[in-house]
């Protein structure tokens, strides 16, 4: 049994063998450092979209849910014409009535306008028709005056709420409560100021102006068959299964669609495009883990021919090692020991690239990935792999090394 001393002795011999031929040691470990920085690196950009998505998931609310018009595949437009597939006003009201596990629920429809205050005139700026759930099922809430009430949507007010970016674009005053402005020529008072939510989803949403007017005065305001959609809550993520179903079941029989027959409508909740995305984050960490195995590879092969070249310039210190009672098992473990160490400084100075890469990441402006950071697991990993290398590459030479007749490699010149 080899005792400590011998480990000890193996691994400083190894280290020291590495130090005398600094360049063609660096130059053996540039393909697993290469490997291991490369891979460590995509995986911590992996990680930090992954961390920005999850979060803007989050903040969308895990319980929400949205119902889209949805043409069925391969159907004739004949037989489901859009204003037959578009959604209906009544059905937002019925899922709000009938879907027990449905905790709020809004129709919205979008409508370009021209919006007018004082001598601002901006064109075709977007208003949102809304009803008062608006603001639980976006979590978006009235920071000065009032929300929407029933009222507002049921007497068709003519009152708008507005974001920060819409008073800065409309010069009006910092506190606008009470102003009136001109939404396509039609007067309507600002009862509050709305929380402004700035870029969301990587940046695809400009902090632009945002209106939103009561959903029936927006209703009135458009041709009779009007693109709408209907966004809600379930109760809680556990029910959105159940919930789906509810909202599909009241759906259907109020689009008098029978059994077998496909649906005109989609219904997608948040949990399931939760699910898809770490399914797909899995799915391209696990190709970025399979390019590291090719760099592994690549990286391996370079340490067992030199590894070789080591065994033949060093044949008559085996010889020697041999004649003063070393055994085959101490000379094999030696340079395989060698061949490991190698293998593992190599993994070190690639993880050591990859933080730097991710820190890099995390400094890229608009880039979003200030959450980039190599896993603990892609450490140990990296470590694992790179041990692994060393093992499985560094045998055949350590083999070799083992078997030499000492006899025959003290005459080496």
């Amino acid at each position: 049994m080899l005792n400590p001393l011998f480990w000890l002795q193996a691994i400083s011999l190894a280290f020291s063998q590495i130090w005398a031929n600094k360049s063609r040691a660096f130059l053996t470990a540039l393909g697993i450092i290469v490997g291991v920085a490369s891979t460590t690196s995509v995986i911590a950009a992996l990680t930090g979209l992954k961390a920005r998505v999850l979060t803007e998931f989050e903040s969308v609310g895990a319980s929400k849910f949205f119902v889209f018009p949805n043409r069925p595949e391969n159907a004739p437009r004949n037989m489901y014409p859009w204003e037959k597939i578009l959604l209906k006003t009544a059905e937002a009201r019925a899922i709000h009535d009938e879907c027990t596990l449905v905790k709020a629920v809004t129709p919205i429809t979008e409508v370009g306008l021209t919006v007018q205050a004082g001598e601002k005139t901006i064109e075709g700026l977007t208003v949102s028709g809304i009803w008062p759930d608006w603001h639980q099922v976006e979590n978006r809430f009235v920071q000065e005056g009032r929300p929407f009430t029933q009222i507002d949507v049921d007497s068709e007010r003519q009152v708008c709420l507005i974001n920060a970016d819409g008073i800065k674009e409309l010069n009006l005053p910092a506190n606008p409560v009470g102003e009136a402005i001109l939404l396509g020529g039609r007067r309507f008072m600002i009862v509050g100021i709305v929380e402004t939510v700035q870029a969301r989803f990587f940046g695809m949403n400009t902090s632009s102006a945002e209106i939103f007017i009561p959903f029936s005065v927006a209703e009135k305001m458009q041709e009779r068959n009007f693109f709408m959609r209907i966004e809600g809550l379930f109760k809680s993520p556990e029910t959105a299964m159940e919930g789906e179903d509810e909202v599909r079941f009241v759906l259907r029989r109020m689009r008098g669609i029978g059994p077998g027959e496909p649906q005109t409508f989609q219904v997608a909740a948040i949990d399931k495009f939760i699910t898809q995305f770490k399914a797909l984050a899995a799915g391209i960490t696990a190709i970025a883990g399979g390019i590291v195995g090719i760099s592994l590879l690549v990286g391996g092969i370079g340490i067992m021919n030199i590894m070789l070249v080591s065994v033949s310039e060093r044949t008559r210190e085996i010889g020697l090692r041999k004649a003063v009672g070393a055994t085959p098992m101490a000379i094999l473990l030696q340079f395989l020991l060698e061949a490991v160490t190698l293998c593992l400084v190599g993994g070190f100075l690639g993880i050591a690239f990859g933080r730097l890469a991710a820190y890099g990441l995390t400094k890229i402006p608009g880039a979003q990935l200030d959450q980039a950071d190599i896993p603990f697991w892609a450490v140990l990993l990296s470590f694992a792999f790179s041990a692994a290398t060393g093992i499985v590459f560094g045998m055949f030479p350590a083999i070799k090394a083992s078997r030499l007749d000492p006899i025959e490699a003290l005459r080496h010149e």
